[in-house]
């Protein structure tokens, strides 16, 4: 009326209210439009792409995974290597030379040696298997024993007596230190506090 404009309600909010970085400018969606969005049907109807989609999710948590394995991140490794007291023993069985790390190499010039067919190389052979074997065990009982005792004084007789941590501790010595999983995070002789 009167050569006056007429506004709209957006106009007109525009102006009472003018759009803001890092500010919302928009209403609050309502409760049941969210809850739509987010409905996902239990039973997928095109299973193939729901392979797909668990194929890329088992994907990205193994690529997680290795990634931790390799840089010793806490955070990422699987439940058996996880907490201090494994990162103890890790870096322990890590710091030492264990006979049972060079088996492998031996146990390769033993079956070698075994395809040659006289009685003598076959004694020879026999007592080398399992004399490495033994000492092997003794050194890997030897080294068990007195880390347990530095794990019941740095962190107390429960967990230097909780189960698993001397299967953990033979499998990791009787690894190559190149083949070793999480990677070894210490050189030779820097033994932990």
């Amino acid at each position: 009326m009167f050569g006056r404009s007429k506004t709209t309600n957006d106009q007109l909010d525009d102006e009472l209210h003018p759009q803001r970085d890092g500010a919302k400018n928009k209403p609050t969606p309502k409760r049941k439009d969210q809850e739509a969005a987010r409905r996902q049907p239990l039973v997928v109807a095109d299973r193939k792409q729901a392979k797909q989609i668990d194929k890329a999710k088992r994907n990205e948590q193994l690529a997680k995974t290795r990634q931790a394995m390799i840089s010793g991140d806490d955070a990422g490794l699987p439940a058996r290597d996880k907490g201090p007291v494994r990162r103890y023993m890790r870096d322990h069985i890590d710091a030492r030379r264990n006979l049972a790390e060079f088996m492998l190499p031996v146990m390769l010039i033993v079956l070698a040696l075994s395809f040659m067919r006289t009685s003598t190389i076959l004694f020879f052979v026999t007592i080398l298997t399992y004399g490495v074997l033994l000492t092997a065990v003794v050194d890997t009982f030897l080294m068990y024993r007195s880390l347990r005792k530095k794990i019941a004084a740095k962190f107390g007789d429960e967990a230097a007596s909780a189960k698993g941590n001397g299967m953990y501790a033979a499998m990791r010595a009787f690894q190559m230190r190149r083949s070793r999983m999480p990677r070894p995070q210490v050189k030779r002789g820097e033994y932990p506090a």
